[in-house]
C-alpha cells in the first residue's frame, strides 16, 4: 500500500507542474490548438484556461499570438461569416447567434453583419436559399409553407424577410 500511496504523489507532483504553466508553454499548447483551424481569441484563451494554465501565462501567450498575427478576431470573424454565408446560407440572426458564441465583441459582429447582410443582399440570399430547396413545391400548400418558413428561421433569416419573399412566387428555371 505505501509504494500505491508513493506513485499517486509522484503524479500530483508531475501534474502540478502542468496547473501553472508558464507563458511559453501556453504559446505551444495555443499554437497546437490554431493548426487545426483559426479560431477566436475567447476560444484560445478558454481552451488554456481549461488546460490549466493560469491568466498570467495565457495573456502574454496571446499577447505574442496577435503580434504575430496568428490571433485576429477581426480576420476570423469575416472568414467565419463569408463561410456560414456562402456554404450553409446562413442569415443575420444565426451568424450574430454564432458569432457571439465564439466570444467577439458586440461591435466587431454589428460591422460584420453590417459588410456581409444589407436589406437586399439578405433577402436575395433567403430567397435563393428557398429556391434551392423547395424547387417544384407547392407553397400554397398549408404544410409546405410552416416548413419552408421554419427552415429560413432555422437558417437565422428574420420574420418580415421571410414573409416578403413567400409571397413572392418560386421561379421555375
Amino acid at each position: 500500500m505505501n509504494s500505491r500511496s508513493s506513485d499517486n504523489s509522484k503524479f500530483k507532483i508531475k501534474h502540478s507542474k502542468l496547473e501553472g504553466g508558464d507563458a511559453g508553454e501556453a504559446y505551444n499548447r495555443a499554437i497546437k490548438y490554431l493548426a487545426y483551424r483559426a479560431r477566436s481569441e475567447a476560444e484560445v484563451r478558454t481552451r488554456l484556461a481549461r488546460a490549466g494554465f493560469l491568466p498570467a501565462a495565457i495573456a502574454p501567450a496571446l499577447e505574442k499570438l496577435r503580434a504575430e498575427k496568428l490571433l485576429d478576431d477581426e480576420a476570423f470573424a469575416r472568414g467565419f461569416a463569408r463561410a456560414r454565408i456562402e456554404d450553409r446560407g446562413f442569415g443575420p440572426l444565426r451568424l450574430e447567434r454564432e458569432l457571439r458564441q465564439k466570444g467577439l465583441a458586440q461591435a466587431l459582429i454589428g460591422r460584420i453583419l453590417d459588410e456581409s447582410f444589407d436589406k437586399r443582399q439578405g433577402r436575395d440570399r433567403a430567397r435563393a436559399l428557398l429556391e434551392k430547396r423547395f424547387r417544384g413545391k407547392d407553397l400554397g400548400d398549408r404544410k409546405t409553407l410552416y416548413r419552408a418558413v421554419s427552415f429560413l428561421r432555422r437558417r437565422g433569416y428574420r420574420d418580415s424577410v421571410i414573409a416578403e419573399i413567400i409571397r413572392l412566387p418560386l421561379g421555375d428555371d
